[in-house]
């Protein structure tokens, strides 16, 4: 069964909103994806998430291989329900945390050899075992393992880089399809109890190419055509966001768009400050995620309509207004910078936990704005009197 993607409407500048429908959600897209790298997003639990209105959230194939361990999660009902989960997920094919391991791994055509960064313990990560992993999870998109591309890279290293991230994502595809349907508990019917995370009967996990090829336009656009031969239920954009500046991460989004299906969904990983994500889904990507919300909350910095806030100055020392004057969330109706400042400069747990909530909420009502601004100007279009 593909993707049933239903394109709702689209502008001039290219923006777009759709339902994307997964086995635990309908997904109202253009998204931004909250990240939940052990199960956890960082600092709040699943039904404050609910309540901010994610939809969909990223668990990370790597660290929940190495703990507590895929096959210990399926025994246990898949992640949805060892996490309580019952919205959409994603899981990331562990080939950028892998990436990240460059003094601790060994890449070679039939997969990568790693040490875990938490004991030194030997591992052997496939493009097939990478399936395995996340069939075993249980997430609604599952992504084909890929080789991510370091910046900077002469065209040598892209084009090899590329080389294995297209034969792993034929491999990838191809043990996915094979086994996709193996795991019993998903094929499940929704459950009445909220926090099973059954899906939907009928459905089943999907999986997205990732295009590759550094920052070498030609090299993107090829893969990006690859891939679609190869029919995934839809295609991200990855190996951005590894330090380059951001006028080439632009460039990158804005040459590969126009070769990936306007039917399928378009996902950009990794991505970014929230002008970014809001600059990103007007040109036309449908699904975003960063760490930085959750990141910058842990170390004070707040982002906020009137820009970016470093609470721990001591400007805001006495100040009882709220984090944003303009925000309605559970924090900046409840709690003053004042406060939230304190917490951080008296390291206690609860500061990051505001502040993480007051973050995500900015960054998932950024994209719920876009989303009513994409309607209404295409509405407006709808109605405006041709020329005579």
């Amino acid at each position: 069964m593909s993707l049933a993607f239903n394109l709702l409407n689209t502008t001039e500048s290219g923006g777009r909103r759709a339902q994307m429908h997964l086995p635990h959600q309908t997904v109202e897209t253009p998204v931004f994806m909250p990240v939940g790298t052990a199960g956890s997003v960082k600092a709040v639990p699943q039904d404050i998430l609910e309540t901010l209105g994610a939809q969909i959230i990223l668990g990370n194939t790597y660290h929940l291989y190495l703990r507590p361990g895929h096959d210990a999660i399926r025994r246990m009902g898949g992640l949805h329900r060892f996490i309580s989960w019952p919205r959409a997920m994603l899981t990331d094919s562990g080939g950028f945390q892998v990436y990240s391991l460059a003094h601790l791994r060994k890449v070679t055509d039939e997969g990568v050899r790693f040490r875990s960064h938490l004991d030194g313990s030997s591992h052997f990560f496939t493009p097939e075992h990478s399936m395995d992993v996340q069939i075993a999870l249980g997430a609604d998109i599952c992504m084909a393992f890929d080789e991510c591309t370091e910046y900077p890279a002469d065209r040598t290293r892209a084009e090899e880089s590329l080389r294995l991230t297209m034969a792993w994502a034929r491999r990838s595809l191809d043990h996915f399809r094979a086994h996709q349907n193996e795991v019993a508990w998903f094929k499940d019917p929704w459950s009445q109890d909220r926090d099973q995370g059954h899906p939907i009967e009928g459905q089943t996990q999907k999986l997205f190419g990732i295009v590759q090829g550094g920052m070498y336009h030609d090299l993107r656009r090829g893969s990006a055509e690859r891939l679609v031969e190869m029919d995934f239920d839809g295609y991200a954009i990855g190996g951005l966001s590894v330090g380059e500046p951001r006028e080439l991460t632009l460039e990158v989004i804005r040459e590969v768009l126009p070769f990936l299906p306007k039917d399928k969904p378009r996902y950009v990983m990794g991505v970014g400050f929230p002008d970014e994500i809001e600059l990103y889904a007007r040109m036309g990507v449908d699904m975003m995620d960063c760490v930085i919300p959750t990141r910058a909350a842990r170390h004070g910095l707040l982002f906020t309509s009137q820009g970016r806030v470093n609470i721990k100055n001591k400007q805001y020392a006495e100040d009882q207004g709220p984090a944003d004057p303009a925000c309605s969330c559970m924090v900046c109706r409840r709690y003053s910078r004042a406060y939230l400042r304190h917490l951080m400069k008296c390291s206690e747990p609860l500061g990051g936990t505001l502040n993480t909530i007051h973050n995500l909420a900015y960054y998932l009502g950024t994209m719920q704005r876009v989303r009513e601004d994409l309607a209404a100007t295409s509405a407006a279009a709808a109605t405006t009197p041709s020329p005579a």
